[in-house]
């Protein structure tokens, strides 16, 4: 029996999808709204709590005022514009995601789950692009209605699918909504330095800059034991 839970989010976690979805969104304003000199950086209020608040952060940003209706169709542009991209250019998972996946996917102890804001057609495309065996994992996606990050819902949603208490889950975050989210949700939270500074994400309990220093004896170590060493 399962008794522990590894909880992945997606973008920016388990492949660079940050930069894809940054160069899709620009294009987006540029074509749907002739708005030119959106920058990646304009998004970053909105990275982890969802694509329409992804959008309408660059939005507010570059002082363009977007209706209900104009980032439906921003958000639907946008995911046509990355689908397209993954299916020309392949996307690798960052060094040490496979690996701990796998060593969870083995034990006899851990059950895996990605819980990810992304629709589940894009988060279908990221993870064949990446390689990832999520044929054998829960995935909880933004197309189920579940509040965003920074709420808990996704990841207590996830622990609940895994049949784990949330509190024996170690949520593995990029964000720092996502990782308030997983604080919230009551679980032990790493986070990896793949799209913002340590000290944007000083709330998790261990921070990392690469996953490959993640072994499965560090989950064991730190999940229901908040405060732990960094590596």
């Amino acid at each position: 029996m399962k008794n522990k839970g590894l909880i992945f989010a997606m973008d920016g976690v388990i492949a660079d999808t940050e930069a894809m979805n940054a160069s899709s969104a620009i294009r987006v304003f540029a074509e749907l709204f002739n708005l030119h000199g959106v920058k990646r950086e304009d998004f970053e209020a909105g990275i982890g709590r969802g694509s329409e608040a992804y959008m309408r952060a660059a939005g507010e940003a570059n002082g363009l005022v977007m209706s209900d209706a104009d980032v439906r169709r921003a958000v639907e542009a946008r995911q046509d514009f990355i689908l397209a991209t993954l299916a020309d250019e392949p996307l690798p998972a960052f060094p040490g995601v496979l690996e701990l996946m796998a060593a969870a996917l083995s034990s006899p102890d851990w059950a895996v789950a990605i819980a990810t804001g992304s629709t589940r057609e894009k988060t279908d495309a990221v993870l064949q692009s990446a390689k990832v065996p999520f044929d054998q994992m829960i995935i909880i996606t933004g197309s189920e209605p579940h509040a965003r990050k920074p709420a808990p819902d996704m990841f207590l949603a996830a622990a609940e699918r895994l049949g784990v208490p949330p509190s024996n889950c170690v949520v593995i975050e990029d964000s720092p909504s996502g990782v308030t989210a997983a604080k919230a949700a009551g679980a032990t939270c790493i986070a990896v330095t793949n799209s913002f500074d340590a000290s944007r994400l000083a709330e998790a309990d261990l921070i990392t800059d690469s996953l490959c220093n993640i072994s499965l004896e560090t989950l064991d170590s730190v999940v229901g034991h908040p405060a732990a060493e960094t590596p």
